[in-house]
């Protein structure tokens, strides 16, 4: 990736790497609250809820990577920066999560 067209400013490099570990964050925050969820309530839908977490939390830092190292190569390349497609399947399954958690107080 490195030896492929020119360095950038490193002003967006710096923000690439930024987004990265904000990303892990997130996936340190998602394992936490699905040991939380499972720590606090009981039944079937908590399980449900603390294994998307923890599974989204799990999945996240490869996301992470990838989504890095191509904005890296377009940054490096001139080219447009790469669709953030994993955000959507993210959106769905934290609103999944979310669905199951709001049943499972109520119940």
């Amino acid at each position: 990736m490195y030896r492929s067209g020119h360095e950038p400013d490193p002003r967006f490099t710096l923000a690439n790497e930024r987004t990265f570990l904000a990303w892990i964050r997130t996936a340190l925050g998602l394992v936490a609250a699905g040991v939380a969820v499972k720590a606090l309530l009981d039944g079937n839908a908590a399980q449900v809820a603390a294994v998307v977490l923890v599974g989204s939390g799990a999945f996240v830092p490869a996301f992470a990577f990838l989504r890095w190292a191509l904005s890296e190569r377009a940054l490096r390349r001139g080219r447009p920066l790469p669709a953030m497609l994993f955000g959507i399947a993210l959106a769905v399954g934290l609103s999944l999560a979310g669905v199951v958690l709001v049943l499972a107080v109520i119940a």
